[in-house]
């Protein structure tokens, strides 16, 4: 099957995932974790992203990004692969790809959407069944949007910032809204559309 075409849309919004490659564990340690957010957040700063959600799994990691330039998120992603995959290869002796070919992106581009990828991306962790609660899960921004813990890698975007006139206030709203669980078909959509690069309107 031929590549999908991306189509840049630089205004907007972009859920993007990356899996390990034959969805190989791309985590196995705490280090491990914390060496690709420092290697996300150098990355992010110098390719002019801003990162407005996140989820580590062990295999594969979701990501909200705005980003500044239609050449930011490519470099982004060749500048982190690259960073991590170096320091995972020699941690565990091994050898080649880490990650499974490209990373997946999907254009936001309306707001309702934009509020069920937050909550899709935070709330991964709970639908794989490692946790009872978001704020349980160490690997994510949850803690940062919902709970107020500071997150260096975290910009909110503007429409998270609608959601209270401040943050005490955004923070219990965006709790509410994520202890609604997404419809199935919301959850399809989603999927369905980062896989295939589609815009999420």
């Amino acid at each position: 099957m031929p590549r999908l075409l991306r189509t840049p849309i630089i205004s907007a919004p972009l859920h993007v995932v990356q899996r390990g490659h034959n969805r190989c564990d791309v985590f196995h340690r705490e280090n491990d974790y914390l060496v690709y957010l420092a290697a996300l957040q150098w990355a992010l700063q110098q390719y002019r992203c801003e990162l407005h959600a996140y989820t580590l799994m062990t295999n594969h990691v979701h990501l909200l990004i705005s980003p500044a330039d239609v050449d930011s998120l490519p470099r982004l992603f060749m500048s982190l692969g690259s960073r991590y995959c170096q320091y995972f290869n020699q941690q565990y002796q091994r050898t080649g790809s880490l990650w499974g070919g490209r990373y997946y992106a999907s254009p936001i581009l309306s707001d309702e959407q934009l509020m069920r990828c937050y909550r899709y991306i935070e709330l991964n962790p709970m639908r794989a069944g490692m946790t009872n609660a978001p704020s349980a899960y160490h690997w994510s921004s949850y803690r940062c949007n919902g709970e107020g813990h500071p997150d260096d890698l975290v910009v909110p975007h503007e429409l998270y910032l609608r959601l209270g006139l401040d943050e005490a206030a955004r923070q219990a709203n965006y709790r509410e809204l994520c202890a609604q669980a997404l419809h199935p078909q919301e959850i399809a959509a989603i999927r369905r559309a980062v896989k295939r690069g589609n815009p999420l309107e």
